[in-house]
C-alpha cells in the first residue's frame, strides 16, 4: 500500500468515526465524552485532510479553484508502486 493510501484510509477512519459519533449524540445529547472523542475525531480529520491535500491535492474537485486539476494525479490502474 502506498503512502497516499495510507494517508487516505487513515482519513477515511476518522472521518468515519466523527460521522458515527455525530448519530450517536443525536440519542445521546448529553454524553459529554462522547462530545469530547468526537472533538478528537474532527481534529484529526481536519488534519489528515490538511496533509493529503498539500501531499496530493485536494480532495474534492474543484476546491482549489482548478475543477480539473484531478486529471493530472495517476489513476488508480496506472499504479507505478505495485
Amino acid at each position: 500500500m502506498s503512502e497516499r493510501e495510507k494517508l487516505l484510509k487513515k482519513l477515511t477512519a476518522a472521518e468515519f468515526a466523527a460521522h458515527e459519533l455525530h448519530i450517536y449524540l443525536d440519542t445521546h445529547p448529553n454524553d459529554a465524552k462522547a462530545g469530547e472523542i468526537l472533538n478528537k475525531y474532527e481534529a484529526e480529520s481536519r488534519r489528515l485532510s490538511e496533509e493529503f491535500e498539500r501531499k496530493y491535492g485536494p480532495l474534492i474537485a474543484g476546491k482549489d479553484g482548478n475543477r480539473w486539476a484531478w486529471i493530472s494525479d495517476p489513476w488508480p490502474w496506472n499504479d507505478q508502486e505495485g
